[in-house]
Formats: C-alpha cells, structure tokens, sequence
C-alpha cells in the first residue's frame, strides 16, 4: 500500500454528532468529496443539516459501501461493536480507509475492518468541540494524535494537516494512557469550573462564569505553559510528526472530542 493517495476521496461519516460533523466539514474544505452521514436521533439529523446540508442521511452500511474514506465518529462504548459488525455483515472494502477518533483507541479495534483489507487509522483531536462552526477555526493549530500502521501513517498525519490541524503520533501500547490523558484534562477542569461557580452563585453572584473567566484562561495558560519549554516530541520542534516517549515530559494538548 503506497504511503501517500493522490487527490481527493469520497468521504463517509459514521456518527453525526459534534466531532463527527466538524471533522466531515473540515476534509470538504480541503477539497474531498461527502459521500453521506449517518444520523439516527433527532438532534443528530438536526446538526448534520445545519453543519452538512447537502450530505444525503444514508443507513451505516450504505455510508460505507459509498466511501474511501470512512471516519467513525460514535462513542467509545459503541465503536468495537460496530466494526465488528459491519466486518460480519461483509461491509468492509479492501484498500477502504478507516479512521476513528476516539482517544483511548488505536488501531487494534479496527482489527475486523483491516482482515477484510481495509486500512486501518485512529486520530483524534485534542479539542473540545460545540458542533457547529466555531470548531472549524478552532481547528487550525488543534493537535491531533495519530496512530497507525508505519506504512500508513503519512495518511493519517496528511488528513490532519489538511483539516488544518498539527498531527503528533501516539504508539498504539500508549492510546490507552494518552486517552485516559485527555479524559483527566476535561473532567477536572470542568468539574472544578462548575464547583466554583456554585460557590459564588451561593453568595449571590449572578454571572460566575464572567467573574472566573479570566481568572481561570491566565491560571489553565500558566499551568500550560510549564509544560511547554521543550520540544514536542523526541527532540523534535512542535509541529512535525513524531512519537511521544511515555516516560518523558511531554504532555497532550488540549481537551477531549
């Protein structure tokens, strides 16, 4: 399988929730064509019709059997499950890309999709998102961790420049640490947002999260930054590829799909 696919690929999207829809409309800005979407709740019908009017609402399987590029989107708890399915069902095609984004995944779950030939890639980006708009500027400069088979790779690290993001690989022994990474960085900072908001709303502040705001942006910054002196990645400057050591002091960057 060559390292690098010339032009552009027919993109399905399994999942249209906010990760999903962003990350589908970021790749149509780089020029792929949207094959279709999947969407089963109401609100994810609504959001792929605002974030991708012109997406035809398509059953998963027939999502797949359109596309080159599949790229799941679902929660965590869903994702082995589906795979395995549609490889049970003979959906899979040989030479069909498969990217997923959740964080504590690499490419094993994709394991049923790769027996039937397809290639598989695990990217996520280090981003909260809102589903909608505001995701797609914020995309650019995000920082996605990519993991995938050495031959591939360039792939995966090649899609996510060209949704405008920074790509940094994660070693498939190390998803599970890096997801658990992410998941920390969310949790906490949100759960100690929402404890001190109730603390002031207890005193009778009637905007908390405009008093915290600044306060909570300089304190996360410098946190940050403490992290931040050295090179990304085994002596590596920020922005080029390269594997993260898990014994070292480089973190993950940002929050969680």
């Amino acid at each position: 399988m060559p390292a690098e696919r010339a032009g552009r690929l027919g993109v399905g999207t399994i999942g249209a929730g906010r990760v999903g829809t962003v990350l589908a409309s970021a790749l149509a800005g780089a020029g792929h064509a949207l094959t279709a979407i999947s969407a089963v709740s109401d609100p994810s019908r609504e959001r792929a019709a605002a974030m991708l009017p012109a997406v035809p609402v398509l059953p998963v399987p027939d999502v797949v059997e359109r596309s080159e590029l599949v790229l799941i989107a679902v929660p965590d708890g869903e994702l082995e499950s589906l795979v395995s399915g549609l490889a049970e069902a003979g959906v899979w095609q040989p030479g069909q890309l498969v990217l997923h984004t959740a964080a504590r995944f690499g490419t094993g779950v994709l394991e049923p999709a790769r027996r039937a030939g397809a290639i598989p890639l695990a990217v996520h980006p280090a981003m909260n998102f809102t589903g909608t708009s505001i995701d797609l500027t914020r995309l650019r400069g995000a920082w996605f961790a990519v993991t995938a088979p050495a031959p591939v790779l360039p792939i995966g690290q090649a899609l996510v420049v060209e949704m405008g993001g920074e790509p940094f690989v994660v070693a498939e022994g190390d998803r599970v640490t890096y997801g658990e990474a992410i998941e920390i960085a969310v949790s906490f900072s949100t759960a100690i947002v929402d404890q001190a908001s109730d603390l002031l709303e207890g005193i009778g502040v009637g905007r908390p999260g405009a008093v915290l705001a600044s306060l909570v942006r300089t304190a996360i910054e410098n946190s940050l930054a403490r992290h931040d002196s050295g090179p990304l990645v085994d002596g590596v400057d920020g922005g080029s590829a390269g594997t993260i050591d898990g014994a070292g002091d480089d973190r993950p960057l940002g929050g969680a799909g």
